[in-house]
């Protein structure tokens, strides 16, 4: 452990600058040894065994569907202490001396099953499990195991339930992983009604948001109230908040990993629903049993359709607004050693306007689509490896023309990425991962054609931006002694911006005075640095334990957002000559405890994070097309620390948890706010939500949640001037007030069809009835100035305005399967 501690003092990030042309060779080599020496460490740490020791390994799988059981337990029945879980491909792994062992396998929701294993030899064993019959008047809250919270390293790291989603209320009956999130301690929502979150005081854009590995850059629908995410094509989710593993890079605050189903293989079924504002279908079955499937999932909104008639002849004719996902999914299985995956996602919203007299019409589509392909290869028993190759491209485009003028405004980021990662597992009480993740970048910030019948402007050429992005890791998670587990991790990355690029050279006077050319390829500028990562647990009896964790992480890429802005114009912006990478370190510290054999869980986690190079716009800044948006930057950093706790009850007809959150957020930029500090626009002192299920019988399922918040902080002026004529406002310190507190109470009941027996139905369905804003709160969510009268006539009445969103709001919503 000396040996451990003293390396970490040591790794300090190194400083941007220019890159030796030996980086790529250097950085091989450095991580080649940081592994190897991790490698020694593993035969300190692992008692020396004097037996022959054999490796027991296989799959988990769901016996209904063919399902992969991600975080499932293996353990030996006569010491639960010793095992392992299965890995984001229902991989496991555990060697033993030789002899005869009780094997347990087990998974929340899911009957257990022990197996007498007679181990001479590495052995092969993959193990089906079934749903747990006797829990159908029960419900599971997380899909972890039951110990996990107190068992890992994990800090700030949860896993919900799909099944527990669908059952909770939601806004226009629209089932929400998002908006679930949001209901747990650190985690806030950017607003009423949105799907957007912030981290422990990170900005949305330090989300690492993946699904099936492909980063998703903008997760809303619907201005953002309603997310990507069809429930229907999900498996598994998981949010990491805490100390982030050293397989993750990229951003600042948290990990969002989301795993599409892969397809049920053993036979052919459809879930669906239909709701007030759309509707979803999902068609799943194999292609060839017990070795190929495929899932296909489609969802769309029709209130544009249904309102056409009513519309046609009138001035509305034309205008319209809706949106739609389709997820599919394919792999084959060629033998226990290899498989393939392939995977995509295609989301699109539009709107579009025609003025009453034809003369204006515009059109804004915007949306993510992904794709990714994996090639899961077992090399022995011990060594799993995956390969991916993954697409995704975010575009915003807004298009429009009036008489002969035509214009489009273009805005996006587009990625190329190759990750190769491998799980190995040298010991009955360690694992390692390491692995390497190559991304090449197009930027398109604003790009603008227009064009009046004669003559054509275009800032292509101007805007688009290249980069590469590239990281090496590795990580080491063991056990000192019975009480310690460890997980240390390195985590190296390089950026470098090329061209072609032309970057405008101005003078004293602000006047742009010549211009740099990049060629294709042409270096720009680069950055690289080290990033260690480092977790522990104490276990202090059976059920408590406590942990402690560091992460420092580096960003190379960046969203910035005006306060002023009303649609998704994204704008992601690589690190550069001017933009410098975000850079944050994490430390955190947590108590955990558990109840009631594991069926309640506690926990309370304290957290201090220091952010450098965060980037907001300038006071002045207004959209400037032909202009690089990177002259409109402001630089500074930030804090934030605070207290969590959370109670959560997981299993029984009465599940759900308590979440509480204490927090300061702060920014310091010398150019704004008079270089004093202010707080973040999403710094919320005080974050209160509860959430209950009570399954009341097969029939019915009721489920509640409230949710109270500190108010937003915003900017307003202080007084008004009149000035020549006209109205002049000062504006008061930076986020200096606070709009008031938010709050709901929201409902849902849920009818279920009685079951007379526990065999599957041919057709089976439920109604599900939710209330949003059960007692009409009307809350903020801006304030405007309401000016009325005439100054000179002494009439001038100055007053603020509360604007609400959402009232009291009743849906209903009908899901099936067959």
């Amino acid at each position: 452990m000396t040996a451990v501690r003293q390396g970490l003092i040591v790794l300090r990030p190194i400083a941007h600058g220019q890159v030796p042309a030996s980086l790529l060779v250097n950085s091989a080599l450095l991580m080649k040894a940081f592994f190897a020496v991790l490698l020694v460490l593993s035969w300190l740490v692992v008692p020396a065994q004097a037996q022959t020791r054999y490796t027991l390994s296989g799959y988990l799988k769901d016996a209904g569907s063919g399902e992969d059981l991600i975080g499932a337990s293996v353990f030996l029945a006569d010491d639960p202490g010793r095992g392992t879980v299965t890995n984001l491909y229902g991989f496991y792994s555990i060697t033993l001396p030789a002899g005869e062992y009780k094997v347990g396998f087990s998974y929340i929701g899911y009957e257990s099953q022990e197996l007498l294993i007679s181990l001479q030899a590495d052995l092969r064993q993959n193990v089906s499990l079934k749903e747990n019959s006797i829990l159908i008047n029960e419900l599971v809250v997380t899909a972890e195991r039951t110990d996990e919270n107190v068992q890992s390293t994990s800090m700030g790291k949860t896993e919900l339930s799909v099944e527990q989603i669908k059952t909770m209320p939601a806004i226009f009956g629209e089932v929400d992983i998002l908006k679930s999130l949001q209901l747990l301690p650190g985690v806030q929502s950017a607003g009423e009604g949105n799907s957007g979150f912030y981290v422990r005081g990170g900005g949305a854009d330090q989300n690492l948001i993946l699904l099936d590995e492909a980063v998703v850059y903008n997760t809303g629908h619907l201005f953002g109230f309603f997310s990507v995410f069809n429930s229907d094509a999900i498996k598994n989710t998981t949010l990491i908040k805490g100390g982030m593993p050293a397989q993750y890079g990229g951003r600042l605050s948290s990990v969002l990993d989301i795993a599409m189903k892969d397809g049920n293989n053993q036979e052919w079924h459809a879930t669906g629903g239909v709701g007030i504002i759309s509707s979803r279908l999902t068609v799943e079955g194999p292609l060839v049993k017990d070795k190929s499937s495929i899932m296909l999932s489609g969802r769309r909104t029709y209130a544009d359709l249904l309102a056409r008639p009513f519309i046609k002849g009138t001035e509305f004719e034309g205008n319209g607004y809706f949106f739609y996902d389709l997820n599919a999914k394919l792999n084959y299985r060629f033998s226990d050693k290899d498989r393939l995956y392939a995977s995509g996602y295609f989301g699109r919203d539009v709107f579009e306007f025609v003025s009453p007299d034809n003369d204006f019409n515009a059109r804004i589509p915007w949306g993510n689509r992904t794709a990714t392909v994996r090639w899961n290869h077992l090399f022995n028993d011990q060594l799993f490896s995956n390969l991916s190759l993954v697409y995704n491209d975010y575009q915003f485009e807004v298009g429009s023309t009036f008489e002969d003028f035509s214009f489009t405004l273009f805005s996006g980021v587009r990625d190329y990425n190759a990750k190769l990662d491998f799980d190995f597992f040298p010991g009955e009480k360690h694992s390692m991962k390491f692995g390497a993740n190559y991304t090449f970048h197009r930027f398109s910030p604003y790009s603008a054609n227009a064009t009046d019948g004669t003559a054509e402007f275009s800032t292509d050429s101007l805007n688009q931006k290249f980069a590469h992005e590239l990281a090496l890791y590795v990580q080491d998670e063991f056990d000192v002694g019975s009480r310690v587990r460890v997980n240390v991790g390195l985590r190296g990355t390089w950026f470098q911006q090329v061209g072609p690029y032309n970057q405008v050279i101005f003078d004293e006077r602000e006047i742009p005075s010549d211009t740099l050319r990049y060629a294709r390829g042409e270096k720009v500028r680069d950055y690289y640095g080290l990033e260690p990562r480092l977790s522990a647990r104490y276990t202090l009896g059976t059920h408590s334990s406590l942990k402690a964790g560091l992460a420092y992480t580096n960003q190379f890429i960046h969203l910035v957002t005006s306060s002023t802005s009303t649609l998704p114009t994204d704008l992601w912006v690589p690190s550069s000559g001017i933009v410098e990478p975000q850079r944050g370190i994490q430390y955190s510290l947590g108590y955990f405890q558990n109840f009631l054999d594991n069926d309640v869980e506690t926990s309370m986690e304290i957290y201090y994070k220091d952010l450098r190079n965060q980037i907001e716009f300038e006071d002045s800044y207004v959209p400037e097309l032909g202009r690089d948006i990177e002259e409109s930057f402001v630089f500074g950093r930030g804090r934030s620390y605070g207290a969590e706790f959370l109670v959560r009850k997981n299993k029984g007809p009465l599940t759900g948890w308590l979440g509480y959150t204490l927090s300061y957020t702060w920014r310091y930029f010398d150019a704004l706010n008079g270089g004093e500090r202010f707080p973040a626009r999403f710094d919320r002192r005080h974050d209160l939500s509860a959430v209950v299920t009570w399954k009341v019988s097969s029939r019915w399922t009721l489920s509640s949640i409230f949710v109270y918040g500190t108010g937003q902080a915003t900017t307003v002026p202080l007084s008004f001037y009149l000035i020549e004529g006209n109205l002049v406002n000062e504006y008061g310190p930076r986020n200096g007030y606070r709009l008031a507190p938010y709050h709901r109470m929201d409902f849902s009941a849920t009818f279920s069809p009685d079951k007379r027996d526990d065999r599957p139905r041919a057709f089976d369905w439920d109604l599900n009835f939710s209330v949003y804003n059960l007692y009409n709160r009307k809350n903020p969510f801006f304030i405007y100035y309401d000016i009325e009268g005439d100054a000179f006539s002494e009439t001038l009445d100055i007053s603020a305005k509360q604007v609400s969103l959402f009232p009291v709001i009743p849906s209903i919503t009908w899901n099936f399967r067959f």
